[in-house]
């Protein structure tokens, strides 16, 4: 007859020892919430620039930061519908944004490197 072997008992973790010092440390303490600081505008950036001429064809001659001439070129693209209607990251260009892109249809990434150029 064969003896089954038995399974090893599991040991017990021995006890950790929970010294004097230890039991009797103060709670720590929680610190105080800080409101969180605004982020600061830059100022170079909303700094009003002058546009080209081609670039004022569309969002108009008035010196405007970046941030606005980016924002008005949107409503254009959007009013005269010129997204392209399977990729909407493409802008396809009527004759106004050829003359500030230089091509015929450019990625809302390259858009904000080709205004660059038309600012000063």
């Amino acid at each position: 007859m064969a003896t089954a072997k038995k399974a090893p008992a599991a040991k017990a973790a021995p006890a950790k020892k929970v010294t004097a010092a230890k039991a009797a440390a103060p709670a720590k303490k929680v610190a105080a919430k800080v409101p969180a600081k605004k982020r600061a505008v830059n100022a170079a950036f909303m700094k009003p620039l002058t546009p080209s001429a081609a670039l004022a064809a569309v969002v108009g001659a008035a010196p405007l930061p970046r941030t606005e001439v980016v924002s008005k070129l949107w409503v254009y693209i959007k009013k005269h519908k010129l997204q392209d209607a399977t990729n909407k990251r493409n802008i396809n260009s009527d004759d106004k944004l050829k003359a500030v892109f230089g091509k015929a249809q450019v990625t809302m990434f390259e858009m904000a490197g080709l205004i660059g150029k038309h600012l000063s």
